[in-house]
């Protein structure tokens, strides 16, 4: 009996462990997501102020958030599912824009998902990422 009810002492314990680890991640997680904000909006007014087109800039910026950021992360720099480090990319626009519409490897191609104006101010956005590491 003795032995029961330590093992059942330690699964509580064990049990309590798990729920403040996943309070903890969980709160990281959203910390992390304010964050990501945050530096996209900075990128864009850093992007804005150097004389690109602010309507473009703007868009792209929207579009890459809410498609490219779970992968490439707010500064290009994530590369979760073997993304690449958009910061450190010496790619042109036009094959940017081909990467976008076709994919590569595992990224999704986006040409039955964004028209032809979105993937360019995509692509435009991301030569801005490699810009910012530039500095």
């Amino acid at each position: 009996m003795q032995k029961y009810v330590l093992g059942v002492n330690f699964l509580k314990k064990l049990f309590n462990i798990m729920k403040l680890s996943t309070f903890l991640t969980l709160t990281m997680f959203a910390l992390s997501c304010t964050s990501a904000s945050e530096e996209i909006e900075k990128q864009a007014m850093a992007a804005r102020t150097k004389g690109g087109s602010s309507s473009t800039l703007v868009d792209g910026m929207a579009i890459y958030r809410k498609n490219c950021i779970t992968c490439h992360g707010a500064d290009g720099k994530l590369g979760l599912n073997g993304a690449k480090d958009l910061s450190a990319s010496i790619l042109p626009l036009h094959d940017r824009i081909q990467i976008i519409t076709n994919g590569k490897n595992l990224m999704t191609p986006f040409k039955s998902i964004l028209s032809e104006e979105e993937i360019k101010a995509v692509a435009e956005y991301s030569v801005g990422l490699s810009r910012q590491s530039d500095k």
